[in-house]
């Protein structure tokens, strides 16, 4: 900091310091101006402009030093000056004085702050170069937050001081109509009746819904800001349309059309998006295959004994077909036109915020919903054009099993699809750039399923990198040009690896469908991510149009999507009355690998970001017995909890099954209920779900009271040392002389209980 910012930034604390020291706060108090009220108003009286001066200076210094007593001032102004003249000192040196605090900040720490966050505020600041003056006039209309600290934020964005000051002036004009004019009214108050005055009370009841009315009017300025290039149809042929057919567009349309909502659903492909088609189903289904196909290899484990199984792989791939087309009809056009949804085919165009163009069709609706998804990432690597190479979605076209698979990705997706595949008999390998498999879960949970794959047969290459591919002619042991030989080139650690295959899987991600069908034109924004940029109500920047599911994120997950489905639709519906924020406090994803990873709430790597101040818990179900009859001893449970408190803040399940035994700690969290009741719940033996009850009771034990407990060892060492005389149970129990007369009322509540047991 140079010589002058930190003479200015002395001498602001030192005046602070001052104000502090000599408790000048207590001169700016109602009571304090009420005592000497008459006395100000002769002097104001005597010296007009002098007072209005001395009052001006003042005001300007405890605005611009960010003091308390802004708002009493303001009160006082009123009640010693009259409405318009206050109006006029106290509009123009409140301003004045923010925009001297907006400057100091600026000078001090603006730099400091730019070039030690640049990176992570560079969104602010674009939004701010965009938008600023708009924002700034929002927070002078809505006080969302103390005047003051806005001064200093502004400060240290890119807005211009004459803006700064201008929006400031207009902006805090309301609200100091407001304080002003609850101000002559407090000044009128003489007797304690003059409190309960009606326009004492109007003014008051004015200061409380202030920040409602102008919500409302910037509500008003913001949808008209926003349409204001648009002609609103006079009536609509539906109450919503929504723009495709995976689980958040359907559960979307399910729930308009049960609210007797005129609902139109389109699709320009397969109803059921990518969950049914591409998926969730169709991997689901190789996983189970996979699954037997392991099973019969370890059924020597349980002193069977089978022929060396054999994989048809056409056989594998015609039954998960046969899957989809099984569980086809939960998301076709017949069931949802049943529901009373109107299903059509093709592709969407929306050409405003109230119109939809369908097959030539134009159709005007009161919201949108976009739920369009997202489409396997194909990066842009050197050769990977020349290769045989597939992707989540058209993996399930292959007719022969590909001897050689990599796999491009140690996420989810990848992991699922190189085990599976390599259970089946592939020889796969699994290349991650990061250092491990699953880079969002714990390293426990990871390595165990790491180890598990390795058991499997894949070839784990972590911290590799594909950097190029080549296909040419095999010159190996036959002359035949038509036989291509395929490879990957890694790099790892500034060394090259080549891997050679058949067929190369891409799993690095989805990117979200949000082109092609009227974003550009409508000006709907999208986050860095890609994915269509939305409020905590899943409205875009029109609040009639929303997005769920993949193509908003945050999560690419089909129970997110249909999570997100009811607040779109309710909100759309039903906003005017009330709007719900979406909420994602409680949203549980599992990976289906084995060992399966299933987690809800946060692991323990996001709480040490977060900085919680936690405990874990942990369970190894390798003790279970029902797993250990099973042959399934593996695995464990992790429960993140606050330090000495049952509250579940996150549970990681890691085994056989763990997505099932998932759920109870999902509905604990959900509705409040900590480890104790789980505790306290009885769970039929022998089951899985009895881990989630041994879990509980870890926490228990490591959380005993252990003073209360050493007490009760001193009353049961007690209990066991005291003599018990010898009588007849019929006989009326008498206390030996030589006790003490607590001994010997313990010993006839014994006595009682014993009679009690005989009888």
């Amino acid at each position: 900091m140079d010589r002058k910012k930190l003479l200015l930034l002395i001498t602001i604390i030192s005046l602070i310091g001052l104000w502090f020291a000599f408790d000048l706060g207590q001169y700016f108090t109602l009571e304090q101006a009420k005592a000497q009220q008459l006395a100000l108003k002769d002097t104001i009286a005597e010296q007009p402009f002098l007072s209005s001066l001395v009052y001006f200076a003042v005001y300007v210094i405890v605005t611009a030093l960010s003091l308390p007593g802004a708002a009493i001032m303001t009160l006082l102004g009123a009640a010693l000056f009259g409405f318009w003249w206050s109006l006029v000192l106290v509009s123009f040196a409140s301003t004045i004085g923010a925009t001297l605090a907006f400057l100091f900040s600026r000078f001090i720490l603006r730099d400091w702050v730019q070039t030690k966050f640049g990176n992570r505020i560079a969104p602010i600041n674009a939004g701010i170069k965009k938008d600023g003056a708009f924002y700034l006039f929002t927070l002078r209309l809505i006080p969302v937050f103390p005047f003051f600290v806005v001064n200093l934020l502004m400060g240290l964005t890119p807005l211009s001081t004459r803006m700064f000051y201008v929006v400031s002036q207009l902006g805090m004009l309301a609200g100091t109509v407001v304080y002003l004019n609850a101000g002559t009214q407090l000044g009128e108050i003489e007797t304690l009746s003059g409190i309960i005055s009606a326009p004492v009370l109007a003014s008051l009841a004015l200061l409380g819904v202030f920040p409602l009315i102008a919500k409302f009017i910037m509500n008003i300025i913001t949808q008209r800001r926003v349409y204001a290039d648009w002609q609103r149809p006079e009536q609509f042929d539906q109450n919503m349309v929504v723009i495709g057919a995976g689980a958040g567009g359907l559960v979307s349309s399910y729930i308009a059309a049960a609210v007797k909502a005129e609902v139109t659903l389109i699709e320009k492909h397969q109803m059921g998006g990518d969950c049914l088609n591409t998926g969730c189903v169709p991997s689901k289904a190789i996983i189970r295959a996979a699954h037997s196909m392991a099973e019969i290899s370890r059924a020597h484990e349980f002193g069977i004994t089978t022929d060396k199984p054999q994989v048809n792989f056409e056989q594998v791939m015609a039954r998960i077909h046969n899957v989809i087309t099984k569980i086809e009809p939960h998301d076709s056009v017949e069931r949802y036109s049943k529901l009373g949804v109107n299903c059509v085919k093709g592709e969407a165009q929306i050409l405003s915020p109230w119109e939809v163009e369908v097959n030539g069709r134009r159709i005007t609706t009161r919201n949108i919903v976009i739920a369009t998804g997202a489409r396997p990432l194909v990066p842009n690597i050197p050769g990977l054009q020349d290769v045989n190479y597939l992707t989540s979605d058209t993996i399930w076209s292959l007719k022969q099993q590909p001897k050689r698979l990599l796999v491009l990705g140690g996420g989810p997706i990848g992991c699922e699809l190189a085990q599976s595949f390599s259970r089946l008999g592939s020889h796969v390998t699994l290349v991650e750039m990061a250092e491990q498999l699953l880079i969002r879960e714990d390293s426990d949970a990871s390595l165990l399923v790491k180890a598990s794959m390795l058991k499997d047969g894949v070839d784990i290459r972590l911290g590799h990198k594909a950097i190029r591919f080549e296909s040419a002619p095999d010159q190996g042991l036959t002359q035949d040009n038509d036989i291509q030989l395929q490879r990957a080139y890694l790099e790892n650690n500034g060394e090259q690896v080549i891997i050679e295959f058949d067929a190369v899987m891409l799993a690095l991600g989805r990117e979200a469908n949000v082109q092609g069908f009227g974003l550009e034109q409508l000006g709907i924004t999208t986050t860095n991510r890609g994915t269509v940029e939305v409020n905590d109500y899943l409205q875009t920047k029109y609040p009639n149009i929303f997005a769920v599911g993949d193509v908003s994120g945050p999560f690419q997950l089909t129970h997110a999507a249909a999570h997100q489905a009811w607040y779109a639709a309710v909100n759309g519906l039903f906003g005017q009355f009330k709007k719900f924020k979406a909420d994602y406090s409680v949203l549980p994803a599992a990976t289906y690998t084995s060992p399966e990873v299933a987690r809800v709430g946060i692991n323990e790597k996001e709480a040490q970001i977060k900085g919680i101040n936690y405990q874990v818990v942990t369970y190894g179900i390798d003790d279970l017995d029902r797993a250990i009859t099973d042959g399934e001893d593996y695995g464990f449970i992790k429960v993140i909890t606050p330090k000495g408190k049952d509250k579940i803040l996150g549970a990681t399940i890691v085994g056989n099954n763990a997505g099932e035994l998932l759920a109870e700690f999902t509905l604990a969290m959900r509705h409040g209920l900590g480890l104790n009741k789980i505790l306290g719940t009885v769970h039929p033996y022998p089951t899985m779900s009895e881990a989630n009850k041994y879990t509980a009771g870890v926490w228990k034990q490591a959380n005993a009271p252990q003073t209360l407990l050493a007490w009760v060892k001193k009353y049961h060492t007690w209990m066991r040392h005291q003599k018990v005389s010898e009588h007849n149970p019929s006989e009326p129990i008498k206390a030996q002389t030589t006790d003490s007369e607590e001994t010997a009322d313990i010993k006839s509540v014994a006595a009682l209980n014993e009679n009690k047991d005989i009888q």
